[in-house]
């Protein structure tokens, strides 16, 4: 279960940050302003504090992992901190992207 964990607090937080408040169409009197935010206020928050839990759980869990590793095969250390660096950096730009998705998608 917990190898799942960061892949969904990354995912969640980058949905979170592109959700409306609106449940319904406008009704045809109803003028939106051009500037109008249609998403909830603290929502970019929570999404952006979830992916980056996410990306701090997967990162220590990489780190771990790699310790781990490298104290029952010491001489596979310099293959291990290679994957290990490669694989953290994919967890970091996972998490980046939704940051800046939710950003960018969110302005409306």
């Amino acid at each position: 279960m917990f190898k799942v964990v960061p892949l969904v607090l990354v995912v969640l937080g980058s949905f979170m940050f592109c959700l409306s408040a609106d449940a319904q169409a406008p009704t045809e009197g109803a003028v939106l302003a051009q500037n109008e935010v249609t998403a909830v206020p603290g929502l970019k928050a929570v999404g952006a504090g979830l992916a980056v839990i996410g990306a701090g759980i997967g990162i220590g869990r990489i780190g771990g992992t790699a310790c781990e590793s490298i104290a029952r095969q010491p001489e596979m250390a310099g293959q291990i901190n290679t994957t290990m660096i490669i694989a953290a950096a994919l967890v970091e730009g996972a998490a980046f992207a939704a940051i800046l998705l939710g950003l960018f998608m969110s302005q409306g």
